[in-house]
């Protein structure tokens, strides 16, 4: 299967809440997760440039929407996107005022932002089932709409022995595994992402 790659990533706007967002004139990859779990390592591993998304030195600290324009190619031809990282949750050391704000502008953003077209939820392979993660799973399928995608997508794989990494296979057989460290599980993102927002991919 041809692997379509990203040409172009530009950094486009920091937003605190749906309403002074960008337009919804592209097609939208929403990455979401738990603080701390590697979205902008993710984030800047697919686009290839080490400093796009900046992760924040204390975990919860980054509380804004961020929005990148992504440029793919295949077969010489130009495919436009966008790429928004969401504000990591659940971490305690946020004030109860701010993270209740936070929490609020979040979820209206991701049940009303009609250009979202993937969700990519990346959790952390060591811990795969926090409940937080489940409840944020279950909330997101309880209203996507049908033209939306939802990966689950697991960091930190490169910290689990084999054993460990059948067991995850086996209990969450449609995801995706991602090491930064090898620089494996990009290629199975970008035709993820791309089949469903641009159609099939050629064999």
């Amino acid at each position: 299967m041809l692997t379509p790659r990203i040409i172009e990533a530009n950094f486009m706007k920091s937003a605190p809440s749906l309403n002074e967002s960008l337009d919804e004139s592209r097609s939208e990859v929403a990455f979401l997760g738990r603080s701390n779990v590697g979205k902008s390592s993710t984030i800047n591993g697919l686009t290839n440039r080490k400093n796009l998304a900046k992760s924040s030195a204390t975990p919860g600290k980054t509380q804004l929407i961020n929005f990148f324009d992504i440029k793919y190619r295949l077969n010489q031809e130009d495919f436009p996107l966008r790429f928004v990282d969401l504000p990591g949750f659940g971490y305690a050391k946020v004030s109860k005022t701010l993270k209740e704000s936070w929490q609020k502008s979040l979820v209206e953003f991701i049940q009303k932002r009609i250009a979202i077209r993937v969700f990519v939820h990346i959790r952390d392979a060591r811990h795969p089932n926090t409940l937080i993660d489940n409840d944020v799973e279950e909330y997101i399928k309880s209203f996507k709409n049908p033209d939306q995608k939802y990966l689950t997508l697991f960091t930190k794989i490169d910290k689990l022995n084999q054993k460990e990494r059948d067991k995850l296979k086996r209990e969450f057989p449609d995801s995706i595994v991602l090491s930064n460290v090898k620089n494996s599980g990009h290629e199975r993102i970008h035709q993820e992402i791309f089949t469903h927002i641009f159609g099939v991919l050629e064999q």
